[in-house]
């Protein structure tokens, strides 16, 4: 029985069969990447605060309980190496763990890391790069085709993914460049916009366009969120989501999908203040309780 890394997501909760390698359904991956952000910093901080934050959350959340599918946490990756080497690793052990059939999660950590998540899971699967569908929970539309000279940075992830036929939809992107939006057009990219949105009357009809992928995996960047609950990252933005307009979001979007991955990126943790660690690990949680729910 291959037991999860000493600080795991929920462990004061978890039995020891639950949080079993060949048990859990979910399995977490703390990846504290911080090689390319460009504003705040402390992204590197960021998993283990969230993970610290677990241990005081309650197995149950109404009508679910993803504990008693199993939740394993990995040992962090390493990402003291080059960007090229610490994507390659990710994409190793997303790769089998995909393979055993299980749910990868990523806590990280700069939103570079979900190239080597979704690449990874395609691995893993053995499907095309057409049949996963990313939905992107963005105050950003990472689609610059180079940030600061680098190929691989937080805001050019989408971009790259885009390239290679990935399909993405953009929710709740509200700063952007003009060359992201004409690229956004040129590459296809479904998007939604908040200040087009009306959150009390469409909200109960959001859903992804019929064509797109049945395979889905979540990216949440935690700078979606409005800055008023969520200041803990680096670019916040005004005019962003509620919590609870997220987690009806991410329900209405997956509907009738099969989530295949997940990660929840670019939360920089504030000294002293844990109430937005509790906020990210939270709503991690509930993003499983939904996939379970659907």
């Amino acid at each position: 029985m291959e037991k999860s890394y000493k600080n795991s997501f929920l462990i004061s909760e978890l039995s020891k069969i639950e949080q079993d390698f060949n048990f859990a359904k979910y399995h977490v991956i703390p990846i504290p990447l911080e090689k390319t952000v460009s504003f705040g910093k402390g992204t590197s901080k960021g998993p283990n605060a969230i993970l610290k934050a677990s241990n005081e959350l309650e197995r149950s959340y109404g009508k679910y309980e993803p504990c008693l599918k199993g939740i394993h946490t990995h040992a962090p990756i390493n990402c003291r190496g080059n960007m090229d080497k610490t994507l390659e690793e990710i994409q190793n052990v997303v790769k089998k763990i995909c393979k055993n059939k299980k749910i990868p999660v990523a806590i990280g950590g700069e939103h570079t890391l979900t190239y080597g998540m979704v690449k990874g899971i395609k691995r893993g699967l053995n499907i095309s790069n057409s049949d996963i569908g990313i939905i992107q929970f963005d105050a950003h539309a990472d689609l610059r085709k180079k940030y600061t000279n680098k190929k691989f940075s937080h805001a050019s992830v989408m971009y790259h993914l885009a390239k290679e036929n990935f399909k993405i939809f953009q929710f709740g992107v509200r700063a952007i460049s003009q060359e992201e939006i004409k690229t956004r057009k040129e590459l296809g990219i479904n998007f939604l916009e908040l200040k087009s949105f009306d959150f009390n009357k469409s909200l109960s009809k959001l859903s992804l366009p019929r064509n797109f992928p049945k395979y889905i995996y979540i990216s949440f960047d935690s700078d979606v969120l409005d800055p008023s609950i969520m200041p803990a990252t680096g670019t916040p933005v005004p005019n962003g989501l509620s919590y609870e307009n997220a987690i009806m979001a991410v329900s209405n979007l997956i509907r009738k999908r099969n989530v295949i991955g997940l990660d929840y990126v670019e939360f920089a943790p504030i000294k002293n203040i844990q109430a937005y660690d509790f906020i990210s690990a939270s709503l991690i949680y509930e993003i499983l309780g939904l996939i379970e729910l659907n």
